[in-house]
Formats: structure tokens, C-alpha cells, sequence
């Protein structure tokens, strides 16, 4: 769990983040020289339309608390505003009025045909606010479950199941940070002197072909958690109680939005614990957490005894860069957790030599069947997959231009903008990891999406660049059934 306190947020007034240049005019920043324009606008239409033909009546069912006399903007677009804010990687609020705002470009033409409605001109930022303020959390988490039910429903996904199971990863991460009080929730922090206010966040993510990370459920973590941590317990105790009560509620809001979706949890090693088992046996979930010695140092001690009695139970693989991994695994470990439950546990061990020497050693707890056959699967599909909501989750999240961090509104509905940036961020992926962007890229002589912008974040800025300059065809919106296919290379 990313922990460590970030830069304080300023008010929304103060947000400096805006590229005004040396005048009271924006600065724009020109097409590099001999760079092709590459119209990815209408791919992003596209990919919406195949896996979510209904996504404009979705916006169509927020509620509109907006007194109808003086209604100027449309619902659909206005939502469609704010989720290009995070599309295009725009970074603060403020840039809605600079980057899209713009008279003379193709901004409005182009909005008013993805979101079927006619508007004479643009929102500023605002009223984009306002709307959202009103039509709060609820509607957006509809969306999101909407969004992913309709991929299970395609078998989408299909290529990432474990066991039949879908992998959910589970982590925590520090949100926002505050130096003075922001809400009622914040929890604190004392840093020397200073008194640090925050927001913190568990969230799940559903693991999807080629290294996709879908935001599938989420707990914000606040002081009612914190203050039922006993007096004098250590930071990392209180950290690990927060988490393992906000894991409670997350899950029973997973398992009410999707009663009959087979869950297998992927956790770092604070959930390997008594409680951590506990809830996915109640909801019915499957899990493989990390395991590591100092968790459950007694029944690592059983763990590594145990495993020169069982020489039959490995597997060598060579990968094909020439990395050598032994797996040797372990059933039916027994363990009493600290309320006296008793549980039979699988460990995992994965060893590996990398072809310069190196050497790294990883183990995991679960209740999947491990075999021969299954291990490996286990223990990459599995286990290992845990890492992608720290590296295509969370840290993308921060660093790529979502500007996850940073505040997008201090008023009460700020957590608007937290599922704004994640319903956004699955059709980012769809779009990155789809073969529609990979046959472009080919085109241009490149192997993926990533070879031909050189980053994730000029993707998004080639996305604006056709939003702002070029016209997105009729074409584009034609309900033709097309394939789709995810690149796992």
C-alpha cells in the first residue's frame, strides 16, 4: 500500500496547473515537425460502441436535481465533458476551460455527436462541477457496475479467468492530503509538528487480458475505522485494522452488485490473516495472498519444513528470456488464526534464477487447487498479478496524467471525481490493449500502442489533439458489428 504522505492539495481556486504562458492567453503547444496526425478519436468511439452499446442511455438515467427553467447543457454531455477531463489526461479542472473550452476547434462538434445532442457552445469547468455535485456518488458507481457487467456478460474477460474464477485484486492506497480539516472523514497523521489530514482508499480491481486492471469496487478508508484501533498500537497496526474493515464492507458491496460472479481475491500479506479468510469464506470468494515469514511466522516455519518432504511437488519452467522458476508447493497446511478458527491452507513457492544470476523468491497462501498442472497458473495468474494494481493501477494513476492525487474538487462531492477517473480509465484500457489501436500502430510500423505514442500519457495528449483538430467521421458512429480482440503479449 502506497502510504506515504503527498504534497498538500491548495484550493480549487488556487489550482496552478494551468499552462497560461507569458499573456492572458492559454499557451498551446504545436504539432511536432513531420508528426502524422493520427485520428484516434474515432477508435475510442468505436471501442465505446462495441462493448457498450447502451452507455448513452446509462447517462441518460442520472438523476438532473438542475431547476429545468435553467437548464442550458445536457446530462450526457456534460458527464461526456467531465470524462474526457480524465480521457485526455487534463490534469486539473480548470484545463476544461483551456484545453476544450477553445473557440475554433472541433471540440463542440465532435462532443455533440458522441453524446446525441445539439449544444451551442461549451460548459466551463463550473458547470461541470455543479452537475456533479448533484448528481453525486451513486449514479457513477450504477455506471461502473453497469460497464463491467456488460464485459462478463460478453466474455471479454474471459482470457484472464483462473479456475474458472475472475481475479480481483484488493490494495490500499493514499488519495488525498489535506493541512487543514476537509471533512468530518479525514483521518490524521502527525508529522513532527504538523497535522496531516487525508483520504485513503481500498479498492478492487478486476484482472482482464493483456495486464488489465478494472476498477470493480471501492472503500474509502476514514476515522470511524481508525478510532476503533486500541490506544497505543503501533501505525502499522492501525493501518492493517483500517484496511481489513474497509476489505468487510468492500466485499459485501462486490458480492450485492455481483451476487453470482465467481471471485478469486489476490492480496498482499496483510491479508493473509484469520479475518482476511474469514470474509471471503462468508461471501464466498476465492483467495491467494502473499505469504511472507514475518505474517505468520509459525506457519511459514511448518511451510518450509514441510517442503523437503515433498520432492514430487515441483515444477521447473524456462521462460523464454531464459529465466529459470521452480515451483514447489504444500496442501492442506492446518492453522488456528487468533479467534480460534481452524483452516487448511495451499502455499506456493515460486524461485527464480534469472540468466545474469539474480535470484528472487515469492511465496503465496490460497485455497484454489495446486498441482502439477495448476501451479504455475496459480502462482502467475494468481499470485503474481497483485503487482498490476501497483503498477497499472495505482502508480499509473498518479504518474501517467490521471493526476489520481491531486484534488479535483474540496467540496463534499470529491469523490465524484476518484469514480469519474476510474470509469474513464476502463475505456482507456479497452481502447490501449484493443486491436483496433494495435492495427494503427502497425500501420505506422509500430508493435503497439505504446511503441507508437512512446507513453501512455502522449496517447491521451494524440486523443485531445483529435478531440480539439480533427473531424471524427459518420463512420465512426455506425453501429457495424466489429471484433475487438485484447493484445496478452
Amino acid at each position: 500500500m502506497d502510504r506515504q504522505p503527498q504534497a498538500s492539495q491548495g484550493p480549487a481556486g488556487r489550482d496552478s496547473s494551468a499552462d497560461r504562458g507569458p499573456g492572458p492567453d492559454p499557451r498551446h503547444h504545436p504539432e511536432a515537425q513531420g508528426r502524422p496526425a493520427l485520428n484516434i478519436g474515432p477508435l475510442l468511439v468505436r471501442t465505446l460502441h462495441h462493448f457498450f452499446p447502451d452507455f448513452r442511455d446509462w447517462l441518460d438515467a442520472f438523476p438532473d436535481a438542475r431547476d429545468p427553467a435553467r437548464r442550458t447543457y445536457h446530462r450526457r454531455f456534460l458527464l461526456w465533458v467531465g470524462l474526457f477531463l480524465f480521457l485526455c489526461k487534463l490534469g486539473s479542472r480548470r484545463q476544461i476551460d483551456f484545453q476544450l473550452g477553445e473557440l475554433g476547434t472541433r471540440v463542440l462538434a465532435n462532443l455533440n455527436r458522441l453524446a446525441g445532442t445539439q449544444q451551442a457552445s461549451l460548459p466551463v469547468n463550473q458547470t461541470v462541477d455543479a452537475y456533479l455535485a448533484g448528481a453525486g456518488c451513486p449514479p457513477l458507481l450504477g455506471l461502473r457496475r453497469q460497464m463491467i457487467a456488460r464485459l462478463v456478460r460478453s466474455r471479454a474477460l474471459e482470457g484472464a479467468r483462473l479456475q474458472g474464477q475472475y481475479v480481483v485484486i484488493i490494495d490500499g492506497s493514499g488519495y488525498l492530503v489535506f493541512r487543514r480539516r476537509h471533512c468530518e472523514h479525514c483521518l490524521t497523521r502527525q508529522c513532527g509538528e504538523t497535522t496531516l489530514y487525508l483520504h485513503q482508499v481500498l479498492e478492487a480491481k478486476l484482472v482482464g487480458p493483456g495486464g488489465m486492471v478494472l476498477s470493480i469496487a471501492t472503500e474509502f478508508i476514514d476515522n470511524h475505522d481508525q478510532a476503533e484501533t486500541p490506544a497505543g498500537a503501533g501505525e502499522e497496526r492501525g493501518k492493517q485494522d483500517c484496511e481489513l474493515k474497509a476489505l468487510r464492507r468492500l466485499v459485501a458491496r462486490l458480492r450485492q452488485e455481483f451476487p453470482q460472479l465467481p471471485i478469486c481475491l489476490s492480496g498482499d500479506g496483510l491479508y493473509a490473516c484469520g479475518e482476511a479468510f474469514q470474509i471471503a469464506q462468508e461471501y464466498r470468494l476465492g483467495f491467494i495472498h502473499v505469504f511472507k515469514p514475518g505474517r505468520l511466522p509459525a506457519l511459514w516455519r511448518d511451510f518450509q519444513a514441510l517442503l523437503p518432504l515433498c520432492p514430487e511437488q515441483q515444477v521447473l519452467v524456462e521462460t523464454p528470456a531464459g529465466v529459470r522458476q521452480e515451483y514447489r508447493w504444500v496442501n492442506d497446511l492446518d492453522y488456528q488464526d487468533s479467534d480460534g478458527r481452524r483452516w487448511r491452507l495451499n502455499a506456493v513457492q515460486c524461485e527464480e534464477t534469472h540468466p545474469d544470476g539474480q535470484k528472487g523468491t515469492w511465496a503465496w497462501l490460497t485455497c484454489l487447487r495446486v498441482t502439477a498442472r495448476t501451479v504455475q497458473a496459480v502462482a502467475t495468474q494468481g499470485g503474481r498479478q497483485r503487482w498490476c494494481i501497483e503498477n497499472q493501477g495505482f502508480h499509473l494513476q498518479k504518474h501517467s496524467g490521471l493526476n489520481l492525487e491531486h484534488a479535483y474538487s474540496e467540496g463534499e462531492h470529491w469523490a465524484v471525481y476518484y469514480y469519474l477517473l476510474q470509469i474513464a480509465h476502463i475505456l482507456l484500457q479497452l481502447l490501449e490493449k484493443g486491436s483496433l489501436l494495435r492495427r494503427l500502430a502497425q500501420q505506422q510500423g509500430k508493435g503497439s500502442a505504446v511503441a507508437l505514442f512512446g507513453s501512455l500519457k502522449n496517447m491521451a495528449e494524440r486523443l485531445l489533439e483529435s478531440l480539439r483538430n480533427l473531424a471524427w467521421p459518420e463512420e465512426a458512429f455506425a453501429r457495424a458489428r466489429i471484433q475487438i480482440r485484447f493484445d496478452s503479449s
